[in-house]
């Protein structure tokens, strides 16, 4: 964790160090004898071993997986140079196991490390690892303290066919759907009492009959957690995907305009699910074995339950945290994580109530009576779901941190599951409230905690000792991003080396596993390798402020000061800022649903398909020549050196923001209203001049004594904005002009205008300088005819604050096409088919299964070929076109393919057309001519 100093609030008392507390009451409270092993990776392992060390806990072990190895070449792992004692580093192969057999195996591996160790208490971070029933239960069995909840907990809340029937008992709206497809199937074999006892015993299941719920589908429950825990299938998955095809099938004729989401009851974190569009319920089966095989529950006794439910369209996604000590359960405000694809999360926002109220009366205070209805259904909306979630979390005796997760439908929400571990995005929280615990006879005799973790600790130590605390204010609202492994596209992209991360600035919040630690001796910054074999998040940036403005100008600030490099590294952090600016040039208290990033992407993709046509150096030539003809005789020499002059002052920023669509979405986003569209041509609002000094700031090129000229504007561009600056600032204060359109105006007459003080000569030559500073900024017009052209101001919010998506964003075909202009597929030879990102191939869907594909197939473009597991994501790839395969160059399942590598050798149905230089050269000269008509 990077520069928090400054978080703490001067008003809080804290102190994790509660043993050093002059309080008897607070004392009773210490922690140190808590001697934790830590056995997930990634930020939360950093901060863990950062809390408690903080809560004078020193006693601390961490296990490291072979697969560790991989991301640290040469240098030791930041968690591990921050552990004083290499005997509490403990080995393993990895973390979880690839199936129900190496789980188990690693479960008690780590029983027996802690055993030999002397740790007296497991912390599972937010891995998978941190909801496993199976697991949780046999820490506890071992007698070892789980820092997370319970078995119990995990049990009724984590499974989500478990938690949806405890939220019907409980009155918790919930989406319509089965959530027993399981127990369905079972009783198709066995359809009564009688049936299930005569099974019971001929499988010798650990179950009495005679304790059957006398409810059938409950009764078919409790045989089937019988049948798992003795480890034994009562039915196979193609009998469960008929009941749950069948089941899609009804869900599909009574909501017609709806699609189904399919979940696994064991998943999280986008894995385990898929959506079936309308009319695809042909494909449950297939979507069901994706699933099962993605949560690696394939094996014999794995529970496979799978969830069908109702796909809320216009889903936005809200979660509540919760934390209890299993008697009483309270919320800590909400999360808005709407803002995600592939159902992993991009950017989360904080919903505080408090947060709400001050947009409340700002909306009032302008009248938006549109918008203040909206504010005022979600402090409505928030409150309800707060209430739900304690209601929840204290009807499955929640004695740790979880998170209550809901979908929200304008005025309506659902819950959807609870996730029964501490989340990534735990600290948008924590930066939002803080809990302070008092003294049930003294309320002045208290304790603050400032750290989910830290909390965790204290009700895995002393939770039915612990009182209700009350919620403490620290910041209105908070923002995070992800920062993952992706490309353009947010495509998973492995492999690549973080050589450089300049440091984390005055305000930001870096949550990095310690990746921008260097080395304590050489002050070397140490290279990292992002492997493929874990999810693709690199870190986590946090911003707070009083208002949710603030934060998102400040993680826009956070962002163009960031620097990385590296490698062949691909990460998402341009995306991010395009994003942050285009809310802050849009509005930020905008609804984005769940389905907003890939039309947005698709919007972005559009930018770059046509700068990728504009011939720039054309256009500044054709530009320039233009304007020297245009000029006397006696201007021309002097213009066209002037123009010469400003050649790389003004094409520099324009060539980056043409090469980063991503950068060129943001700035469009916050000038939409600095330039008017006049019988088809660009005209500004604003002073190209101080756009230019902005575009160069906004790009992180600004003017540094000393600093590499190649990331930023050159001396003498610099001089030539300078002088420009300075001429229009001076201008400025001599004209009584309200604006850029009226400055031009009076500027364009040769009589020297009323109240200006000026010789005629002096405003001649006030005019030859305007003319001089503002020549060739025409070519900074092609950036919003860009914009013009693909329509992309259509992208809007509306009044409501909801998110207006031109119908053609949503057409799949040029979202797949968009995607390919954002990150172009590898150049292939004509025979072959290569690899578009590294990973481990998979040539079928299960083990059981065909291959897709073998040496003579014939394929059609849109089959699948093979599938490739990136960072935790299974990926499938389909065909581009129609062919025949003539050799599989890839041995196996289970090999690691890398970017490019040929995975097939083919014979395509028809010729693959390339164009030649020339040919791409003339299509970009074409295009230009277009938009110089426009400048």
């Amino acid at each position: 964790m990077s520069n928090e100093h400054y978080l703490r609030n001067p008003l809080i008392h804290s102190d994790r160090q509660l043993g050093r507390q002059s309080s008897a009451w607070v004392s009773q409270f210490d922690c140190s004898h808590m001697r934790p092993l830590i056995i997930c990776r990634g930020p939360i392992r950093k901060e863990a071993i950062d809390v408690f060390r903080e809560m004078g806990i020193r006693h601390i072990g961490i296990l490291l997986s072979e697969k560790d190895s991989i991301v640290y070449q040469n240098a030791l792992a930041p968690e591990l140079r921050v552990m004083p004692d290499p005997e509490r580093i403990h080995r393993v192969p990895d973390y979880t196991g690839a199936n129900k057999e190496e789980r188990d195996q690693r479960i008690q591996q780590i029983i027996g490390i802690a055993r030999d160790n002397g740790y007296n208490s497991i912390f599972a971070g937010y891995g998978f690892m941190a909801e496993d029933e199976t697991m949780v239960a046999a820490m506890e069995a071992a007698g070892l303290n789980f820092i997370g909840p319970c078995s119990r907990t995990v049990h009724d809340a984590g499974l989500k066919d478990e938690a949806k029937r405890t939220a019907l008992k409980t009155g918790v709206s919930v989406t319509p759907g089965i959530d027993n497809a399981t127990a369905l199937t079972l009783l198709k074999r066995h359809p009564d009492h009688a049936a299930l006892a005569a099974l019971i015993a001929a499988e010798s299941l650990p179950l009495d009959p005679e304790t059957l719920d006398a409810e059938l589908e409950a009764a078919a429950d409790q045989v089937l957690a019988a049948s798992y825990s003795k480890g034994v299938d009562l039915y196979t998955v193609d009998e469960l995907s008929e009941t749950i095809t069948e089941a899609v099938l009804r869900m599909s004729e009574q909501y017609p305009s709806n699609r189904v989401r399919l979940k696994a009851i064991s998943g999280g974190g986008g894995k385990g699910q898929r959506i079936l569009g309308i009319g695809e319920a042909d494909r449950a089966g297939e979507m069901v074995r994706e699933i099962l095989n993605e949560v690696k529950t394939t094996g014999v006794g794995d529970n496979k339950n799978v969830l069908v439910e109702l796909n809320i369209e216009t889903t936005r996604h809200q979660e509540i945290q919760v934390i209890g000590n299993g008697i009483w359960s309270m919320s800590l405000g909400g999360r808005d994580c709407s803002l995600q694809m592939h159902e992993q999360k991009l950017l989360e926002v904080s919903v505080t109530l408090e947060s709400l109220h001050l947009a409340l009366e700002e909306a009032k205070a302008q009248g938006n009576e549109t918008e203040t209805a909206v504010l005022e259904q979600d402090i409505h909306t928030l409150s309800q779901m707060e209430d739900e979630a304690a209601r929840f979390g204290e009807a499955v005796g929640l004695d740790s941190v979880s998170t209550f997760e809901c979908i929200v439908d304008r005025d309506k929400h659902f819950f959807m599951e609870m996730n029964t571990r501490i989340q990534v995005e735990h600290r948008v929280t924590e930066l939002c409230y803080a809990l302070r615990f008092a003294n049930p006879n003294d309320s002045e005799d208290h304790f603050v905690v400032e750290s989910l973790v830290e909390a965790m600790v204290l009700l895995a130590a002393h939770g039915a000792k612990l009182p209700k605390p009350h919620r403490v204010q620290r910041y209105n609202d908070s923002v995070e991003a992800r920062l993952n492994a992706t490309n353009q596209a947010l495509q998973p992209s492995a492999g690549g080396i973080i050589e450089y991360w300049s440091d984390a600035i005055d305000g930001e919040i870096r949550d990095d596993q310690g990746i921008s630690l260097h080395n304590p001796d050489t002050d070397v910054f140490m290279k990292y390798t992002l492997a493929g074999a874990y999810d693709s998040n690199i870190a986590l940036l946090l911003t707070v402020g009083g208002t949710r403005l603030d934060c998102y100008q400040r993680m826009a600030e956070t962002i163009r000061q960031t620097q990385m490099r590296g490698k062949d590294l691909a990460t998402n952090l341009e995306f991010h800022y395009g994003l942050v600016n285009w809310f802050l040039g849009q509005n930020i208290n905008a609804r984005p649903t769940t389905r907003f990033i890939v039309p947005y992407l698709t919007a972005v993709g559009e930018l770059k398909r046509e700068a990728l046509d504009i011939d720039l150096e054309h256009a500044w030539k054709q530009l320039s020549q233009r304007e020297i003809d245009a000029a006397d005789d006696a201007g021309a020499k002097s213009l066209a050196a002037t123009l010469d002059l400003k050649h790389t002052l003004l094409l520099r920023p324009l060539e980056l923001l043409l090469e980063e669509p991503h950068l060129l979405s943001g700035w469009l986003s916050i000038h939409s209203d600095s330039y008017t569209m006049i019988n088809g041509h660009v005209s500004w609002n604003d002073n190209p001049i101080e756009l230019l000094v902005d575009l160069y700031h906004f790009l992180n090129m600004d003017y540094l004594p000393g600093a590499p000229a190649a990331g930023m504007i050159w001396e003498h561009d610099h001089d030539i904005l300078q002088d420009a600056q300075a001429f229009y600032s001076k201008l400025n204060t001599l004209l009584p002009a309200e604006d850029w359109l009226a400055t031009q105006t009076q500027l364009s007459d040769d009589a020297v205008p009323e109240g200006v003080e000026l010789s005629k000569q002096e405003w001649a030559t006030v005019q030859a300088a305007h003319r001089g500073y503002q020549s060739g900024c025409s070519i900074m017009s092609v950036l919003p005819a860009i914009a013009e052209a693909t329509g992309f101001f259509a992208l809007t919010v509306n009044d409501d604050l909801t998110i207006d998506i031109p119908e053609r964003l949503n057409d799949p075909d040029l979202q797949s096409s968009m995607a390919k202009v954002l990150v172009p597929p590898p150049v292939a030879k004509s025979d072959e088919i290569i690899a578009a990102s590294g990973g481990m191939f998979y040539g079928r869907e299960t083990p059981e299964s065909p291959l897709y594909v073998e040496k003579g197939d014939h394929f059609d473009a849109g089959d699948p070929l093979y599938i490739v597991e990136v960072m935790k994501m299974f990926n499938k790839v389909y065909a581009p076109f129609s062919g025949t395969i003539e050799e599989v160059l890839v041995d196996s399942d289970g090999m690691i393919i890398s970017k490019g590598q040929p995975v097939f050798r083919i014979t395509p149905d028809e010729k693959i057309v390339v164009e030649s230089p020339q040919e791409v050269a003339e299509r970009r000269r074409s295009a230009t001519a277009r938009y110089l008509d426009q400048l």
